[in-house]
């Protein structure tokens, strides 16, 4: 088994081209996964972690409700936004400039093949990066990602989760909300989930973050709850 990855910084990149990316590198994956099985062989398959920064869009996930976009065509090229619906889980997000956004495609067969414990070891991901900074992360039942304050009226999501996963292969992840424009939340009931607010790490700590120091966080914490071997920056 592959306990390697391959580490990519896309930095600032559309998002339907960096969706065409994963799903290629998704796609190399899970053939070379088919040509072993069809032929007996024991080819080792990549993995792949890709940090970006997309222009500002908002993308809806399969099982998703377009009402949940608060914004017609008109007003989302006023925003100077873009629009997708997409393949992975969850409902509507946002993503724009100042969020980290992590996009793991893994073959699970190389770590371990349960879907429900690669979310929450994302999540436990980015709760250990964001307590590095005094901030206490948090679980909500039955909602994928990070929370604050969960159990209390002012509970606030900094986090986003949302996979799809073919074969054991993974791809897209998660967005947390670094030194991000709070207000193009505005236009969009987040993950479909009304009477609950979302929050950055910027807003709670009251000063930017340096978005580069909070990526090596993320990949420490990753490497070690993934038990990756090594992280490879191509």
């Amino acid at each position: 088994m592959n306990k390697n990855v391959q580490l990519q910084d896309l930095f600032v990149k559309d998002y339907k081209d960096t969706w065409d990316f994963q799903t290629e590198l998704l796609q190399e994956i899970v053939s070379v996964k088919i040509n072993n099985r069809k032929n007996n062989l024991q080819e080792a398959t990549k993995n792949h972690f890709l940090f970006v920064e997309h222009p500002h869009v908002y993308t809806l996930g399969k099982s998703g409700d377009l009402n949940n976009l608060l914004l017609n065509e008109k007003q989302l090229i006023d925003k100077g936004a873009t629009f997708y619906k997409i393949n992975r889980g969850g409902d509507i997000t946002y993503h724009g400039p100042g969020q980290i956004v992590g996009y793991p495609i893994l073959d699970l067969e190389n770590f371990f093949t349960d879907i429900h414990k690669y979310l929450r070891l994302l999540e436990e991901t980015i709760i250990l990066t964001i307590a590095e900074y005094g901030l206490k992360g948090e679980r909500s039942d039955g909602e994928t990602g990070v929370w604050l304050d969960v159990n209390t009226p002012f509970a606030r999501k900094i986090c986003a989760l949302g996979i799809r996963s073919s074969r054991w292969v993974t791809m897209h992840g998660f967005a947390l909300n670094a030194n991000v424009n709070l207000g193009y939340f505005d236009n969009i009931i987040p993950c479909g989930i009304k009477g609950k607010a979302v929050t950055s790490m910027e807003a709670e700590l009251n000063q930017k973050v340096d978005i580069e120091e909070v990526k090596q966080k993320i990949l420490k914490h990753f490497k070690t709850l993934f038990k990756v071997k090594k992280i490879i920056v191509s």
